[in-house]
């Protein structure tokens, strides 16, 4: 699984498919794996940091310097995990906790004040009472990001 020139079992399919807490189909994961080694030009069975640039939509992202160190090397299945974060049947707290990653930039668990750069979640930590040097854990973060208003829902063709 993962060059362009496997094919998917129904056992891989449905393994990927449970790792991903069935947000997407068993359809929806044969386009993905279709896409997945369209972008995996070396076959190598993942894709690198360069192949991920190659979507003008990835490469656009204000946040795709900090989303490429979370996708370089990414496997099939690391793959589809990634994505189902931006699945509209994820729950609010897998979005979130995706957002926590992308600025735990040292992968320590936590993220600092330092960890965050844009302005608007600056903000939002200040108004929840949170100070420079606060360091969140994931409960906190979810506390502060989990509310109705908060959308979080990237359209993924798989086509």
């Amino acid at each position: 699984m993962g060059s362009a020139s496997s094919t998917l079992t129904q056992y891989d399919i449905e393994d990927v498919q449970e790792h991903c807490n069935h947000l997407f189909s068993q359809q929806e994961i044969v386009s993905l794996y279709q896409r997945f080694c369209q972008l995996d030009r070396t076959a190598k069975g993942f894709i690198s940091a360069d192949e991920f640039l190659s979507v003008p939509e990835f490469a656009v992202n204000p946040l795709s310097q900090r989303l490429l160190k979370m996708v370089d090397g990414l496997n099939f299945k690391d793959f589809v995990i990634f994505l189902s974060a931006f699945n509209p049947k994820a729950s609010m707290l897998q979005k979130i906790e995706l957002i926590f990653k992308v600025y735990d930039s040292d992968y320590n668990g936590k993220v600092t004040f330092n960890d965050i750069m844009e302005e608007v979640l600056i903000k939002v930590m200040q108004e929840a009472g949170y100070s420079k040097d606060s360091s969140l854990l994931v409960d906190d973060f979810v506390k502060i990001l989990d509310h109705p208003g908060l959308k979080m829902e990237v359209e993924v063709p798989v086509d």
